[in-house]
C-alpha cells in the first residue's frame, strides 16, 4: 500500500533520475508548455534548476515569482504529476557553477559567461501525483470482479512541496 510520503519521496527520485518537465506559465497563451530539463540537487525536493537561452518563450514571460506548473511523467510512465509553484530568474552564479556540466556547456558556447544564458528557479509548492494502478495484480482483481477503483484509492497523492 502506497501513502502520501512514499508517493512524494517516488516523485523527487524519478524526477531527480529523469528530469524532462514540461513546464509553463500560467495565464500565457496555451499555456506556454514547453519541455525543459530541471535539475534537482536534494532527494527530497528543492528548487528544480533549469538552464534556458533568455530568447526562449519561457524565459522572455518569466517575471518575479510568477505561478508556473509542470508536469512530469516517469520513465516507465508508471508515475505521472502535476506540479505548481513559482518561476524565477536565477542570477546566482554559485548555482550556474554547482550545477554546470558537459550537457549544459554544449548549449552555450560562451560558457558560464555566454550572455545568452538564463537559470531559471521553480520553487514548487504543491503537486498531484498519481501512480499507474495498472498491473498484473488489477486484472486480477478484475477478473474477480473487484471494483476497479479500489486498486487507485492509495496511489493518489495531493500533497505539498
Amino acid at each position: 500500500m502506497s501513502n502520501e510520503a512514499e508517493i512524494k519521496a517516488r516523485f523527487w527520485k524519478e524526477l531527480k533520475s529523469e528530469r524532462t518537465i514540461m513546464i509553463g506559465i500560467d495565464g500565457e497563451p496555451g499555456g506556454g508548455m514547453q519541455p525543459m530539463t530541471a535539475l534537482v540537487e536534494e532527494d527530497d525536493g528543492g528548487p528544480l534548476w533549469i538552464f534556458t537561452s533568455k530568447e526562449t518563450e519561457l524565459a522572455r514571460a518569466v517575471g518575479a515569482g510568477k505561478r508556473a506548473h509542470a508536469t512530469f511523467t516517469g520513465k516507465k510512465h508508471d508515475l505521472f504529476a502535476n506540479v505548481m509553484g513559482r518561476l524565477s530568474l536565477d542570477t546566482d552564479r554559485a548555482v550556474i557553477d554547482r550545477l554546470w556540466n558537459p550537457w549544459i556547456a554544449a548549449w552555450f558556447e560562451g560558457g558560464k559567461d555566454d550572455p545568452r544564458l538564463a537559470l531559471l528557479r521553480f520553487d514548487a509548492d504543491s503537486a498531484k501525483i498519481w501512480l499507474n494502478a495498472t498491473s498484473l495484480g488489477a486484472a486480477i482483481e478484475w477478473l474477480l470482479r473487484r471494483d476497479p477503483k479500489e486498486s487507485y484509492k492509495d496511489k493518489v497523492a495531493e500533497v505539498a512541496l
